[in-house]
């Protein structure tokens, strides 16, 4: 909970400040996860359950090596719940045993709890780093896609390359995640008519009218987009922004529809349930166990997730020369009559070279620590 937010950074900060990192190799680091929220909500709730099925996603996903749970000990998002919840275990123990919990009150204050920390986690790092990368199929990767700080050539360059390359990684096994439904919303039904069953577009269409009722009880509308930016970068209404938003999505059948942070076990087009904003929008998405990002991009963002790397894709090459620290790949060059099938492909590999140990400019940056942003569905009480 965010009452521990500070004392977990502390142990990280003391890992990282002494140097000792450098004898683990195949750690790419240790990261403190850190939210706002984990108390003053119904206990078992829906708020509840969502924090927790988003904290154990993160737990169970695949480039997470070892974890700790820290808590302060009073909270409604018990650890215990969390652990019984959502079946936790530890990664690198035998079957059954349960996860390391720290909680403040019970370690007699931030100090001792740090003391803790830092032993539980040099405890872990020899077994952590005895697992290394090894050649696996395409059909491993599961590709997150959003987009944010879109603009007129969104749906036109970046977004629809994009979809080029997700239809490339889900032949090969793969699969690709679409989510933000408020931007899918006006273009549900060209989601729903390419459903493998009657069953799969009533999901999301159930998602869709979901929001409507959401958004109705707080006197606000599912169309609040597009944002002031969006508007400054030529994008008018949802509807078109939702046309262009949904080319990511490619061309094939959409297998199925998830709550947020739900696990991804379906290979193909999946679209999970989403809230349109980004760092909210990408902690769910890798909650469900998307191992690779990709954010296409018109007015510039510097979106990161740790742990999953995160691929920039500029909608225009003005933007990808002026931000070039933080863009991967230049999509704008479709203006110029460059195919977006090329284009597609050029994602493609360059998301195969990512999963192969190629870092991004937000991995060089640093950047996905804070980005880390459940999202919180009910009242704070």
């Amino acid at each position: 909970m965010n009452c521990s937010a500070s004392t977990n950074k502390y142990v990280c900060e003391r890992i990282r400040a002494s140097g000792i990192l450098a004898q683990f190799p195949n750690v790419d680091g240790v990261l403190p996860l850190t939210h706002k929220a984990g108390c003053a909500m119904q206990y078992d709730g829906a708020d509840h359950n969502q924090l927790d099925r988003t904290l154990a996603g993160f737990a169970k996903h695949a480039n997470i090596g070892a974890y700790i749970i820290m808590g302060l000990g009073c909270e409604t998002g018990a650890p215990a719940h969390l652990v019984e919840n959502q079946g936790l275990i530890q990664l690198d123990g035998p079957k059954g045993i349960k996860p390391l919990v720290l909680t403040i009150q019970e370690c007699g204050g931030i100090a001792k709890t740090v003391e803790a920390g830092v032993k539980a986690v040099l405890e872990m790092l020899p077994r952590a780093n005895d697992v290394k990368r090894v050649t696996l199929s395409a059909s491993k990767l599961i590709l997150g896609t959003n987009c944010g700080g879109s603009d007129g050539n969104s749906g036109v360059t970046a977004n629809p390359a994009l979809g080029v390359a997700a239809d490339l990684l889900i032949a090969q096994g793969g699969t690709s995640v679409l989510a933000e439904t408020p931007e899918i919303y006006g273009a549900e039904h060209l989601l729903t008519r390419r459903a493998v069953s009657p069953a799969v577009g009533q999901k999301l269409i159930d998602r869709i009218k979901w929001w409507e009722w959401y958004t109705g009880i707080f006197g606000t509308e599912i169309n609040n987009n597009p944002s002031p930016g969006n508007k400054e970068g030529g994008l008018t209404t949802i509807y078109e922004k939702s046309l262009g938003a949904i080319a990511k999505g490619g061309s094939t059948a959409l297998v199925d529809v998830v709550e947020y942070a739900e696990a991804i076990r379906a290979h193909g087009l999946v679209v999970m349930d989403t809230p349109g904003y980004d760092p909210v929008s990408m902690t769910g998405i890798v909650a469900g166990g998307a191992n690779i990002l990709a954010f296409t991009t018109g007015r510039g963002s510097v979106f990161g997730c740790k742990p999953s790397p995160s691929l920039k894709i500029a909608t225009n090459t003005p933007l990808y020369e002026h931000m070039i620290d933080d863009m991967d790949v230049d999509a704008g060059v479709i203006l110029t009559g460059t195919p977006v099938e090329v284009v597609g492909k050029r994602i493609f590999e360059e998301l195969l070279l990512v999963a192969s140990g190629k870092q991004t400019k937000s991995e060089i940056a640093g950047v996905g620590e804070e980005e880390f942003a459940p999202w919180a569905i009910g009242p704070t009480l």
